[in-house]
């Protein structure tokens, strides 16, 4: 099968949705399908078999200078207008803007593909490609409506919680583009429940397809760390659980030596770089970030003890990349995390997501119990291993592709 994979935004440390697209579309071409990746910056890296077709914006928010103002020159098109007047009205314009190029340059290229897939997207663009005659499959990792109640919660002015209603415009398109979607695939039956709540899309046309993980996330060669406690936050955000962590920390440190590792890099002067100057935790915790796959998977295996201290997750690769480590873990009852470590108890300690107590006190337990962490993290590494591998995510990912590609052609009528 011919498969578009689109992306806005696709570099594999950008966060989960990266990882998903350089994982899936490399297991896609091992079972003998044609993957062409078409994405905006920051572009992936593909594996050997991939193609990738890049789909520039103006990358209002690359680094070192996010929200630059473009040189007039830059600006090439209507789109790249709407992409700068959606910026400097405080809104993010990357999904509507991305999705309009794509389907500009899917609508010259019909014949090339037999399916197109939209990795969480869901601008208006996806509608055109669908109403040109391309079968669609669009993944919903979770409805971002999770973040934006949670960074509401946590904004402190007006001024702040009028510019985030501003930011996360985009969400009503997004609502409006999966209620139409023919098919939609979730990773974890909480998401797909989010979905159907706040997106309101029809049930009958969601199914569930679990995430995978690297054979490089395996137990560590070396000995592990002591003391060292682990996290990884893709993003600088409430969402992620941080300020709780650190706040549990500074209570642990009181009792024993430690060491907390993040996986993570906090906007410079911002709220986690000051709560832990406040808590007086420069000396116990450090931050790494830009680490390949086998860096990452080296410090998750070097650790005691990982921490998913999320506020909401709708799958947490974090989680099962410690599990398959054979690290134990202590992780917030959020979202899909109970879902993935499984009902018995034996992958993890679950505690009430933003309860600095409950998490200090269930990550001093497993600190001080070794033997109890050995057989934590050989249970979690057993499920890791039987449950989520990518090939497995490519096999049912197909399987959807066809189904779409026969509701198109007007026979079974969907998930």
């Amino acid at each position: 099968m011919r498969v578009a994979l689109l992306s806005y935004r696709s570099k594999p440390h950008c966060g989960g949705q990266g990882v998903y697209v350089r994982h899936l579309s490399r297991e896609l071409v091992a079972l003998g399908h044609d993957v062409e990746v078409l994405s905006g910056q920051p572009y992936p890296v593909m594996d050997p078999g991939v193609r990738l077709t890049k789909v520039p914006s103006l990358d209002l928010y690359r680094e070192p200078d996010p929200f630059r103002v473009p040189h007039p020159r830059e600006i090439r098109d209507r789109i790249d207008l709407l992409e700068l007047a959606t910026m400097w009205t405080a809104g993010f314009p990357e999904p509507r803007t991305f999705s309009l190029r794509a389907a500009r340059l899917l609508r010259g290229r019909l014949g090339d593909f037999d399916v197109v897939h939209d990795n969480q997207t869901l601008g208006y663009g996806m509608l055109d490609i669908e109403r040109a005659g391309l079968p669609l499959v669009t993944t919903i990792h979770h409805p971002i409506t999770f973040d934006r109640r949670v960074d509401l919660a946590a904004a402190t002015s007006r001024r702040r919680r009028l510019a985030l209603r501003r930011w996360y415009g985009f969400l009503r398109m997004q609502a409006q583009v999966a209620r139409q979607a023919t098919s939609v695939l979730c990773p974890s039956a909480s998401s797909a429940r989010d979905v159907v709540t706040d997106f309101g899309v029809d049930p009958a046309r969601i199914r569930v397809v679990p995430l995978g993980v690297d054979d490089l996330f395996a137990p560590p060669a070396r000995p592990r760390v002591p003391g060292r406690v682990v996290a990884m936050a893709s993003a600088d955000t409430p969402l992620k659980g941080v300020a709780t962590l650190l706040e549990a920390v500074a209570k642990l440190r009181t009792e024993r030596n430690l060491e907390l590792l993040l996986v993570s890099r906090p906007a410079p002067g911002g709220p986690t770089e000051r709560l832990v100057d406040r808590l007086g935790l420069a000396g116990c915790v450090r931050f790494v970030d830009g680490l390949s796959d086998a860096e990452l998977a080296a410090v998750v295996g070097s650790a005691d003890v990982a921490c998913v201290p999320s506020l909401y997750e709708g799958f947490s690769l974090p989680t099962v990349e410690a599990m398959a480590c054979q690290t134990p873990l202590v992780a917030s009852r959020a979202g899909a995390i109970p879902e993935v470590v499984g009902p018995d108890g034996l992958c993890a300690d679950l505690v009430a997501p933003g309860d600095v107590g409950e998490l200090a006190a269930a990550l001093g337990r497993l600190l001080d119990d070794p033997g109890r962490r050995e057989r934590m993290g050989v249970a979690g590494r057993r499920r890791a291993r039987s449950r989520f591998s990518w090939r497995s995510v490519a096999e049912a990912t197909a399987r959807a592709y066809a189904d779409a590609v026969d509701v198109r052609r007007g026979g079974r009528s969907g998930c």
